[in-house]
């Protein structure tokens, strides 16, 4: 059954975990690279394997002995990590430098800058949490959002500038750092239940 705060809430968790916005600098400089990005394949194959692991990641999780609850707990810190790196402009995690311009599309912009590591995790969390449906409408708000930033995103520098970005970057590190506390919270208890 649809719920508005779900929806709401799974979006921006989702929102703040791609942070697309914040991505805008890296698209750039792939697009300068590659010479042109296709948006809508980049968002396409992001939005099938976000649904892909929406409905198979449990079950894969499943064959390893892993339950919903400790991968959220691990999840949590792997965004925890990923607000770290937003919120004090330091690199944790190390970025692959490998690019073919037939591939820029797909990889490394649909995955994993979009469906990567901290996304996946994201979707098994809420999924522990929320109804399914409420998950899959904020990941096809989130994949419309991603489009139109690919789409427009020389544009939406040139209005927020260096500086917008960098705050809207820090600002939505910090609401991810509250998501992987209320996440690790939430899910601890589940699992000493």
């Amino acid at each position: 059954m649809f719920n508005l705060k779900e929806i709401l809430t799974a979006t921006m968790v989702l929102f703040a975990v791609i942070d697309i916005i914040g991505s805008i600098p890296i698209i750039l400089k792939l697009r300068k690279k590659a010479g042109h990005i296709q948006s809508e394949k980049a968002a396409l194959v992001a939005l099938v394997v976000m649904i892909l692991f929406v409905f198979v990641g449990e079950s894969i999780l499943g064959l390893i002995g892993i339950n919903v609850y400790e991968f959220a707990v691990a999840g949590s810190f792997i965004l925890f990590f990923i607000a770290l790196e937003m919120i004090l402009g330091v690199s944790i995690f190390k970025d692959d430098e490998t690019l073919s311009k037939k591939t820029v599309s797909v990889f490394p912009l649909a995955f994993p800058l979009v469906a990567g590591p901290g996304t996946l995790t994201s979707l098994l969390a809420l999924r522990a949490e929320y109804e399914l449906m409420n998950i899959l409408v904020a990941v096809a708000l989130n994949i419309l959002l991603v489009y139109v930033v690919l789409k427009t995103s020389k544009h939406i520098e040139r209005f927020l500038g260096k500086n917008g970005i960098a705050v809207i970057h820090k600002v939505f590190g910090v609401i991810l750092l509250a998501i992987a506390v209320k996440l690790f919270t939430a899910n601890i208890q589940e699992l000493f239940r």
